[in-house]
């Protein structure tokens, strides 16, 4: 099992931080995403609950679906479908805080890497590692702009 956990404080206000990591069709403003889609738009915001976005980072593709959307506080994200490798993914979640200097950002994603006889346990900490290196871009990047 993956368990992924980065918090980080961005010296930003909360609507903004908010705006840019819900912005579902522009994640490829960060480093190593190479293109994402918003593939279908929420119930009732386009990037709100339901919405399905697409994101593409090398030969992996993951289609997250948005199922938690409390606007500026809260997004959750449950992944689909994947590939090259089978995610049985519990559940992603970003939680952000304002705070004195700007917003506290915890973002947090588990999950399992399922590939039956040969087992994920590998591929688990890969995506641990990996994806803790991203999430962590992602946010300084926020950060720096």
């Amino acid at each position: 099992m993956f368990n992924i956990a980065v918090e980080r404080v961005i010296n930003k206000p909360i609507k903004t931080v908010f705006a840019v990591l819900s912005d579902h069709a522009n994640y490829a403003q960060f480093k190593g995403v190479d293109a994402s889609t918003l593939l279908q738009t929420g119930e009732y915001e386009v990037n709100g609950q339901g919405a399905l976005r697409e994101i593409v980072a090398g030969k992996s593709v993951l289609h997250e679906r948005i199922v938690g959307f409390k606007p500026p506080r809260y997004m959750a994200y449950k992944i689909e479908y994947s590939k090259p490798l089978p995610y049985d993914h519990e559940l992603g979640q970003l939680t952000l805080t304002e705070i004195t200097s700007g917003t506290h950002v915890r973002w947090e994603s588990k999950g399992h890497i399922n590939i039956p006889l040969i087992g994920g346990w590998y591929f688990d900490k890969q995506i641990e590692k990996f994806g803790a290196r991203a999430f962590g871009s992602i946010l300084k990047h926020i950060d720096m702009q």
